[in-house]
């Protein structure tokens, strides 16, 4: 891997090393390189390599009990003596890594010493040493102090000055995977900290959203939890609204060129036919006009400095023009999160009022409201006819997001969540599709005046679908029998049969649940949300009101023609 390569840090949360340091119970103590609060680790590395450079990704806090080091090289620039490892301190495995470790008998084994010989000097050594670790991205280098080395060699505090390395003495009584353990205890308490800030900043944005002006309350919700500026631009890249404290003017200028990164381009307009265009000698292939360029993809979001500030933009819904600003002194993890949340919500609100759609629902919402028959409404809506859809998830009870979520993949907007339930209607081109983790019952394609109707259909449709563990099932409707009979005769007949039945809802639908699912009790239950000894106490009471036999198949193909037409 070339040096000019930059290293691939980790993606794990940094931890400022400040922090590592002021833990009492590993004793760390710097000794070299520089002190400020920016250092950041992502990762502990023990390596006993003289080269560490093909092992380390970036970032990390490199750990080594120096054994590496050859003769000659020792803390005060003398040769070091030939010797033997000493002897680890119990339980101490791991904490030096090679060097010094026990035999199968507990004996110490003998760590070889290079011979001392010609060769670069002490301070030639670590300078190399140290130079590595920094082409590849290290971040500090923590040197044990015992088993084999008794200080940190000052050659190797000097290579570190010179090149920007913090170095860290580690005392004899902190091992290594202590040191470890505690860079991941840090790192969980940041991606902890970073999950409780984004979960928050979610939250408050979504009520925002919700608020009588959205898009400035979301502006202004995210101004605060960035702690800096948030613009949004529209479509011709002058500022909509803004919030947070005032940024200078060459701020303001930086971070609206940048949105015109991500801003998607006008479309280029045909040129026009020259009047003076040369005629083609007779023959001659007709002239071919020039090839538009292919429009380049513009990205979804792009990141820039201006001075000491951080800009970042994003664009919103695809096409549409709209573009969010953000600004601010600081970049702290989860920032992208926040406004990536904030960015799909604006993209919602200014999609809503780019379209026209939302203001059309609205219309329609509001000519029911004042008594409007769903035929006269309809047409704010779209063509028909449509579609209804029950919904029900397999998991826990549906939530406003996930009911959303499910008529966003459904293709309507047009949800409506009730208790365990979601309704959504759906233009009847575009067939529901099963849904991963949702239970479907749809209805006959229905006109607004069979609306009633066709949600009666998908809810029953979804009974059976969760009785028979189907993802979706559809109201089937075909020619049958009963349309054999005039509909007021069949309707009549039905009212005379079930009358014993009249105004006792629970025992009819239980019947008709029961004769659809060719009388399973079992799937009966499942389907009513009952239990099972229930259905049996409703049939039996079904028998005895209609003093009939339920057993007989005749009986059941009547019934079942009579709860169609009742």
């Amino acid at each position: 891997m070339p040096e000019t390569t930059a290293p691939a840090v980790p993606p794990t949360p940094p931890v400022p090393l400040q922090a590592l340091l002021a833990r009492e119970d590993l004793a760390l103590r710097q000794i070299a390189g520089p002190a400020g609060p920016d250092t950041v680790i992502h990762w502990a590395h023990t390596s006993e390599m003289a080269d560490p450079y093909p092992y380390l990704l970036g970032g990390e806090l490199l750990l080594t009990a120096g054994v590496h080091i050859p003769a000659g090289a020792g803390p005060d620039g003398t040769d070091l003596p030939a010797a033997t490892g000493p002897d680890l301190p119990a339980g101490a495995g791991g904490g030096r890594g090679a060097g010094a470790v026990r035999g199968a008998a507990g004996r110490p084994v003998p760590v070889p010493v290079p011979v001392p010989g010609p060769g670069p000097g002490p301070g030639d050594y670590f300078d190399g040493y140290v130079s590595r670790i920094v082409a590849a991205g290290g971040a500090a280098l923590g040197f044990g102090v015992a088993p084999v080395h008794d200080t940190v060699p000052p050659a190797l505090a000097a290579a570190c000055d010179r090149h920007g390395l913090p170095l860290l003495e580690v005392p004899p009584q902190t091992t290594f995977s202590a040191v470890a353990r505690a860079v991941w205890q840090l790192m969980a308490q940041a991606r902890l900290a970073e999950l409780r800030r984004v979960t928050e900043a979610q939250q408050g944005l979504a009520a925002a959203a919700s608020r009588p002006d959205p898009v400035p309350s979301v502006l202004r919700r995210l101004a605060r939890h960035l702690g800096g500026r948030a613009v949004l631009y529209g479509p011709d890249g002058t500022e909509v609204a803004g919030a947070g404290p005032e940024a200078p003017e060459g701020l303001r200028t930086a971070l609206a060129d940048l949105s015109a990164v991500v801003r998607p381009a006008p479309r280029p307009a045909s040129p026009p036919v020259s009047a003076s265009r040369p005629t083609p000698p007779p023959g001659a292939p007709p002239a071919t006009p020039p090839a538009a360029p292919a429009a380049r993809p513009r990205p979804a979001s792009a990141t820039a400095a201006f001075g000491t500030a951080h800009l970042a933009v994003y664009a919103l819904g695809a096409g549409e023009g709209f573009v969010l600003g953000v600004a601010g002194d600081r970049r702290e993890p989860g920032d992208h999160t926040i406004a990536s949340v904030a960015a799909v919500l604006l993209a919602l609100l200014t999609g809503e009022h780019h379209s026209g759609a939302g203001a059309a629902r609205s219309s329609a919402l509001v000519r029911l409201l004042l008594g409007a028959a769903p035929e006269e409404a309809a047409p704010l809506l779209g063509t028909g006819p449509w579609l209804v859809v029950h919904a029900r998830p397999q998991g826990q009870a549906p939530d406003p997001v996930a009911a959303s979520a499910l008529g966003a993949a459904l293709g309507s907007p047009l949800v409506d969540l009730a208790r365990d339930v979601v309704r959504v209607l759906v233009p009847a081109g575009r067939a529901p599709r099963p849904q991963p983790g949702w239970t479907l019952g749809v209805s006959a394609p229905a006109g607004p005046r069979e609306w009633p109707a066709a949600d009666t259909q998908a809810a029953r449709a979804l009974a059976r679908a969760r009785a028979t563990r189907v993802p979706l099932l559809r109201h089937a409707v075909r020619p049958a029998l009963a349309d054999l009979v005039p509909p007021a005769e069949a309707e009549t007949h039905a009212r005379t049969l079930l009358a014993p039945l009249a105004g006792r809802e629970a025992l009819a639908e239980t019947l008709r649940t029961w004769l659809s699912l060719h009388g399973s009790w079992d799937r009966t239950a499942v389907a009513l949300g009952v239990h099972r000894n229930t259905v049996r106490q409703r049939i039996a009471r079904c028998a005895a009101l209609l003093e009939t036999d339920l057993d007989d198949p005749d009986t059941r193909m009547e019934l079942w023609f009579a709860l169609r037409r009742g």
